[in-house]
């Protein structure tokens, strides 16, 4: 079975982490939609960003773990559900759940211990899928 195309999203706060998760989840086969990989000099960011998102199974939100409820996630929740795509958050270990929104509380989210950590339990479960 074909794994699906992951759409992550992420924060400059966590820009190193999330590249390491891309780069982790390609090794396991996975087709991964990422900013730095696939938004081209010149190109609109808001063209591309949307392009993605169309082309795309499934959104992994990595919350940032400063600002956990940040707008864009919001937006990107509503879009993924809109679609009919699959929403993934990413909770920052040790990340006190109750901070989260309550749309995020709901789903079974994963905690972001190590990119390649990470990357394995998703690959995993989008394989089981």
């Amino acid at each position: 079975m074909d794994k699906p195309k992951v759409f992550i999203s992420h924060s400059a706060v966590d820009a190193d982490w999330a590249r390491s998760f891309a780069r982790a989840l390609q090794q396991r086969g996975v087709a991964v939609w990422f900013d730095e990989f696939d938004v081209r000099p010149g190109e609109s960011l808001g063209d591309a960003l949307e392009s993605g998102l169309r082309g795309s199974d499934v959104v992994v939100a990595l919350l940032d773990p400063e600002y956990p409820a940040k707008p864009a996630l919001f937006f990107e929740l509503g879009a993924a559900i809109g679609m009919g795509k699959t929403f993934v958050p990413i909770v920052p270990k040790g990340l006190d759940p109750s901070t989260l929104p309550i749309d995020v509380r709901l789903r079974r989210y994963l905690i972001g211990d190590s990119p390649e950590h990470t990357a394995e339990e998703l690959s995993n479960a989008l394989t089981a899928a």
